[in-house]
């Protein structure tokens, strides 16, 4: 994704919620309940090496909603952003989880070159996961 340092924050918060809720290409060593690896069709081809688009937090559609499974939606979360640190567009990339009874919810706060943050929140995360 192109984003220049003078994006609107609407453009940021595009870019956060597309990486965080493309699925992602499941990886060997994941255990999932489906033959099915999914995955966007374009990481296929990248144009970079092993440059990819998208989350795993579709791989949580089928857990419990415990403690733990919080702490791998964060950590599914860190990973989709990378490329916002790793391409140098942002300084910080912080993510929280906060889980009730029956919903999870996600925030990233994102912390741009030139101090600016922007704040993306996912209200309700696993019913998003569960397509409900």
């Amino acid at each position: 994704m192109i984003l220049q340092d003078d994006a609107t924050d609407g453009a940021w918060q595009r870019a956060a919620v597309i990486s965080l809720l493309t699925w992602r290409r499941a990886g060997p060593d994941d255990r999932i309940d489906d033959p099915e690896r999914f995955g966007w069709w374009g990481d296929s081809f990248p144009s970079l090496a092993n440059d990819r688009i998208g989350s795993r937090l579709w791989q949580l559609r089928r857990a419990k909603l415990t403690a733990e499974t919080a702490q791998t939606a964060e950590a599914f979360a860190r990973e989709a952003l990378a490329w916002m640190l790793e391409d140098g567009r942002v300084t910080a990339v912080a993510v929280t989880t906060t889980r009730g009874v029956d919903r999870l919810e996600l925030q990233v706060l994102l912390t741009l070159r030139d101090g600016r943050t922007i704040d993306v929140q996912l209200d309700n995360l696993w019913q998003v996961i569960n397509a409900v």
